[in-house]
C-alpha cells in the first residue's frame, strides 16, 4: 500500500477501493419522455414500511469525542498506529507521514432511505444532442443496496465533510453534499450507540481510537436528517416524482378501501339473504 497522503491540510489526497458495487436488480420507474428526469428503484413505495430496529440511544459526549479532543505527540501517534496495525488480520494497515500525519482505512456503509441521483447515460441520439443545446441536464435517481459499502483511504486531516463529498464523487452522485450526513455505530451492552458526526471530525482519528474492530466502531452515510424533510434541497424534477409516488400510493389505499367495504357489505348482504324474519 503506497502511501498517498498530502502535506497539505486543504487538499488531503483520496485512494478508493470498493467494498460492493451497486446492483443491477431495478426496474424502471420512467412514465413519460417528456419528464427531464429517470427514476430506477427496487421500492414499490415512496415512505419505508415501519419494521423492528435494533434499540438505538444517542452516545454520551464524554465517551465519545475526549479522546477526539486530546492532543497527540509524535511518540503517541506513533504507538497508536503500531497498537492498531498490531490488530489488522489484513493489509489495511495505517501509515505514519513525515509531517507528523498519517493514512489509513476506513469503512463506509450506506443506510439510505432515499434514491440518490446520477448523470444520465450519454447517448449519440439526435435527441440528446437536443438536450445539450436546450442545456436541459438530464439525471438518474436510484436506491442504492442496502448492503452497499466503501473503503476509503483518507489521511488524518481528512474531515468528515470531505469523506461525505468523496463518496458521492466516487459514485458520481450529483445530489446536494448538504443532504447526507456521516454518523458512528457502536455496539456496548446489548445497546447499538449512533452518534452524527460534525463536519469538521476527523474519522480517521476515531478509527485509530476505537481500533479496527467494527463493532466497536463503524461509520454509516444516511440522510443529514433534521426533523423535517427539506424539500427546498431537491430538484423539480425529483418533486414530480415523489408526487407522482404519492398519488399512486393514495390510488392504491383508496383501492383497497373500496374492495374491504364492498366485501363487507357483499357479506352483509348474504348474511340478510339467508336470515329468516322474526
Amino acid at each position: 500500500m503506497t502511501d498517498s497522503a498530502s502535506s497539505s491540510d486543504k487538499t488531503p489526497s483520496f485512494e478508493m477501493t470498493w467494498g460492493s458495487s451497486t446492483s443491477s436488480g431495478y426496474c424502471s420507474d420512467e412514465e413519460s419522455d417528456s419528464e427531464f428526469e429517470q427514476y430506477f428503484t427496487a421500492r414499490t413505495s415512496f415512505f419505508p414500511k415501519t419494521r423492528k430496529t435494533p434499540v438505538t440511544a444517542s452516545v454520551k459526549k464524554d465517551e465519545q469525542t475526549d479522546s477526539g479532543k486530546q492532543e497527540w505527540t509524535a511518540a503517541d501517534v506513533q504507538q497508536k498506529v503500531k497498537e492498531y496495525n498490531a490488530q489488522i488480520n489484513s493489509n489495511l494497515f495505517m501509515n505514519i507521514n513525515k509531517d507528523g500525519s498519517y493514512t489509513g482505512f476506513i469503512k463506509v456503509q450506506f443506510k439510505l432511505a432515499r434514491p440518490v441521483s446520477v448523470p444520465a447515460p450519454k447517448k449519440g441520439s439526435q435527441d440528446a444532442g437536443e438536450r445539450r443545446s436546450s442545456g436541459v441536464k438530464r439525471r438518474t435517481s436510484f436506491y442504492l443496496p442496502k448492503d452497499a459499502s466503501k473503503h476509503l483511504h483518507i489521511s488524518s486531516r481528512t474531515s468528515a465533510r470531505e469523506v461525505i463529498e468523496a463518496l458521492l464523487k466516487k459514485f458520481t452522485v450529483v445530489d446536494n453534499p448538504g443532504k447526507f450526513a456521516l454518523f458512528e455505530r457502536s455496539e456496548r451492552h446489548d445497546q447499538v450507540y449512533v452518534r452524527k458526526l460534525s463536519d469538521d471530525e476527523r474519522p480517521l482519528r476515531l478509527r485509530l481510537c476505537a481500533g479496527p474492530n467494527e463493532k466497536i466502531l463503524s461509520f454509516v452515510l444516511k440522510e443529514n436528517e433534521t426533523g423535517d424533510v427539506n424539500w427546498h434541497a431537491f430538484s423539480m424534477p425529483e418533486l414530480k416524482n415523489f408526487l407522482r409516488i404519492l398519488q399512486r400510493e393514495e390510488e392504491e389505499h383508496v383501492k383497497q378501501i373500496v374492495q374491504r367495504y364492498a366485501l363487507a357489505r357483499t357479506k352483509m348482504q348474504e348474511a340478510l339473504a339467508g336470515s329468516t324474519p322474526g
